[in-house]
């Protein structure tokens, strides 16, 4: 994909979705009705997150204590880092991003989604026992002559 087209998606696009879902949610509930719903999303979404990044944090060290690899949950912990940034930005969609990736199911397939997708996780495949080649051997004399 074109990292200019990336780049107008995030800076303009998204924007601009945000600024329709608020007028006609402003339209319908009043203006400061939505002022204080995306203050009250932001404060719920920073708490939530804080939550269960503390929560992931302490799945980490105790994974870590025990010698194995947390690389699931690091991964979760840059989910929630985006998570975090996009339920303070204003808006309802980001919101809805955002508080989608709290959900700890959801979360951790969109990970495991995201490493079969970009070849990091391959599934495993079983080798079957490969069966001995019978050779068929021809049984005779042979002399080399040279010239």
């Amino acid at each position: 994909m074109n990292p200019a087209f990336i780049f107008l998606m995030f800076f303009v696009g998204i924007p601009v979705i945000e600024l329709y879902f608020m007028i006609e949610v402003g339209s319908v509930i009043g203006a400061i009705s939505t002022i204080s719903l995306v203050v009250f999303t932001a404060v719920l979404g920073g708490l939530m997150v804080r939550m269960q990044g503390l929560s992931t944090m302490m799945r980490v060290r105790e994974m870590a204590g025990r010698g194995e690899v947390p690389a699931v949950e690091m991964m979760e912990g840059v989910v929630l880092l985006i998570s975090g940034f996009s339920l303070l930005l204003p808006g309802f969609f980001t919101d809805t991003i955002g508080f989608l990736a709290l959900i700890p199911p959801l979360r951790r397939a969109m990970i495991l989604w995201f490493l079969q997708r970009s070849s990091v996780i391959r599934p495993a495949y079983r080798a079957e026992p490969k069966k001995r080649k019978t050779l068929d051997a021809i049984e005779g004399e042979y002399r080399r002559e040279d010239d």
